[in-house]
């Protein structure tokens, strides 16, 4: 993985959209000291480098009968393997490697609770996978992506 590097004038975009992702573009370049046209390079470069994405985040479980569970997942063998032909799959939403328990996290956002099962099964059944733990998600409280560029 290539890490971007960021100047200040980068980390101040990046922290303005996530504040507020619709800004208009020369409202940020008010507020970073640069051109519009500037600013609009920035943002391109940065979100084809995949430093960010500008998108519309919603709570799936506010926008019908869907069940939202994180899964804690142990790998044998190579865990960035297993990683990326998980992340192919469209239920998961979120993906981590972790230190302690599970070597991977997920959110996976299935459509029901029968579909969540059949998900568990077929991850269950996998050579590569040794544990899978699932944990339902009942309410979202907090969503926020204000990580910041520091």
């Amino acid at each position: 993985m290539n890490i971007a590097q960021l100047d200040d004038k980068d980390r101040a975009i990046i922290e303005l959209l996530q504040g507020d992702g619709r800004m208009p573009f020369t409202k940020v370049a008010a507020e970073v000291g640069l051109t519009e046209g500037a600013i609009r390079q920035r943002v391109q470069r940065l979100t084809d480098q995949g430093v960010m994405q500008i998108v519309a985040v919603t709570d799936p479980m506010s926008v019908g009968v869907r069940r939202v569970a994180m899964i804690g997942a142990r790998v044998h063998g190579d865990a960035e393997a297993t990683a990326t032909q998980l992340a192919e799959m469209p239920e998961v939403e979120y993906l981590v490697a972790t230190t302690g328990r599970y070597d991977l996290m997920f959110e996976v956002v299935a459509d029901d609770d029968a579909h969540l099962m059949v998900l568990l099964s077929a991850l269950r059944s996998r050579p590569d996978i040794v544990e899978v733990e699932a944990f339902s998600c009942l309410k979202l409280f907090k969503q926020v992506f204000s990580w910041g560029a520091r």
